[in-house]
């Protein structure tokens, strides 16, 4: 057992694993340092939105924060407002207020039981894993853990390939939308905003956009140009166990053939949502099946089609973006940009290259980057992990999806072999597990690495 233990990061993952192991009854007190790096522990970038427009893209009845308690989220919104269904899809700031409110309830309770624990406000910038601990830098300071868990979620978004300094410099084009659209203020000039990418980031940048500034008209810009599918309205259970299926992708670990298999499947299907969240149990295990080509193969060309599927829109969002498209005030182009240039009258240009081998280049007041998730930890800015693996520490994933891990969370050293007393959740576990960033994923995590540490 691990008597003091270090956790780095202010997120759900970070919040589900502090309340974790303050819940727990041990032989031993425990002794946390969270490093949240904020004052309000617990919310991270995901649920600090305070727009009511941006809504959990999962059913209520499934957020809880422990694998125990599922419906603990469902219960807490009902003590709110008794009219709340399983099904509905509920506010993430109501996400947020929850998973702040059981963190501060675990830390009250954790004194009954002996436990300790220390939030700081700030970051963590430095991680030296030894033999009998870590040593944990902030400051000017440094601490000593007996283990430690980076709970980190995605890394500080960088500006893509082909994005001059002047333009970034200019203000107008935004690499980090979540404080650009705390900042934002109503605005009434007929704004030309271009979005780059397509996924639930671009619809909530697009919502919260266009009801602050009701003339402006928004292109977002993709190489397939089609928005994240929507849920089902009534919540639906798969047909079956999707075993079958399973089974045969786990006998031909290939991506072309597991597209087929796939597209079969959902032919034959009534609805083709309970193909895919059948697989969701079995979706870790089929990846780590997958050799390294095959997954890089995945990655090129059928990651956008799995993330449309896979992470869908609620209801009343995909209403409200096909609202606003029926306006005419959003459209949707394909193709790819190139560059983004800032102009002599002070707006960008930016040039995107076309399907079938042409560009062309308009004009835009701001251009906003949402494409997904960064986990590249080989050229992150991140003080901490890059810290690490500039120091080789740790090994980024060579795909670009965190670093390297054992699937249970344990991070490798150098030399390949897994550090006893290092650990990862969430983000920088997609290279082990490809899902690690949802709720019903992180509390599992949170679970099994609280076990590893008491074990």
């Amino acid at each position: 057992m691990f008597h003091k233990v270090a956790i780095i990061g202010g997120g759900a993952a970070a919040a589900t694993l502090v309340s974790e192991l303050l819940e727990r009854r041990t032989p031993r007190p425990l002794h946390l340092d969270w490093y949240a790096g904020a004052p309000a522990a617990g919310r991270g970038i995901a649920y600090g939105t305070p727009s009511e427009r941006h809504l959990l893209n999962v059913r209520a009845a499934s957020m809880g924060m422990f694998v125990s308690k599922p419906g603990g989220f469902l219960e807490y919104a009902q003590a709110l407002d008794p009219s709340v269904k399983g099904s509905d899809f509920l506010p993430r700031r109501l996400y947020g207020d929850f998973l702040q409110s059981r963190v501060e309830q675990a830390v009250k309770h954790a004194a009954s039981l002996g436990h300790d624990i220390n939030v700081h406000p700030f970051d963590a910038d430095a991680l030296v894993p030894t033999a009998d601990g870590v040593t944990i830098g902030y400051g000017d300071e440094e601490s000593h853990a007996d283990a430690a868990v980076l709970a980190i979620g995605s890394l500080p978004p960088r500006p893509l390939a082909g994005v001059e300094d002047a333009a970034i410099a200019s203000g107008r084009y935004v690499t980090d939308p979540w404080p650009f659209l705390d900042s934002v203020q109503h605005d009434d000039r007929p704004l030309r905003v271009l979005v780059i990418g397509l996924g639930l980031t671009a619809v909530d940048v697009l919502l919260e956009l266009s009801a602050h500034w009701p003339n402006a008209h928004f292109t977002a810009l993709s190489r397939h140009g089609k928005l994240p599918e929507p849920h089902l309205a009534a919540a639906s259970a798969p047909t079956d166990d999707g075993s079958e299926l399973v089974e045969a992708m786990q006998d031909d670990p290939n991506v072309r053939v597991w597209l087929r298999r796939l597209r079969e499947a959902t032919a034959n299907a009534k609805d083709w949502r309970t193909v895919i969240d059948s697989m969701r149990p079995h979706t870790q295990g089929l990846w780590r099946d997958l050799p390294r080509a095959e997954r890089s193969r995945f990655l090129r060309h059928a990651r956008w089609a799995w993330e449309r599927a896979r992470h869908r829109m609620p209801p009343q969002v995909a209403a409200a973006a096909t609202r606003l498209e029926a306006e005419g005030r959003f459209e949707r182009g394909r193709g790819r940009m190139r560059a983004v240039r800032l102009s002599p009258e002070g707006t960008l240009d930016v040039v995107r290259a076309l399907p079938g081998g042409t560009e062309s280049t308009a004009s835009y007041d701001l251009v906003v980057q949402t494409v997904g998730l960064n986990t590249d930890t080989q050229r992150t800015e991140h003080r901490l992990v890059r810290q690490l693996v500039v120091d080789g520490l740790v090994q980024p994933d060579p795909l670009g999806l965190g670093l390297r891990a054992v699937p249970d969370g344990h991070l490798l050293d150098g030399n390949g072999k897994a550090r006893p007393n290092l650990f990862a959740m969430g983000s920088m576990l997609r290279g082990a597990l490809w899902e690690s960033t949802a709720i019903p994923e992180i509390r599992k995590q949170a679970q099994n690495v609280a076990n590893m540490l008491l074990g």
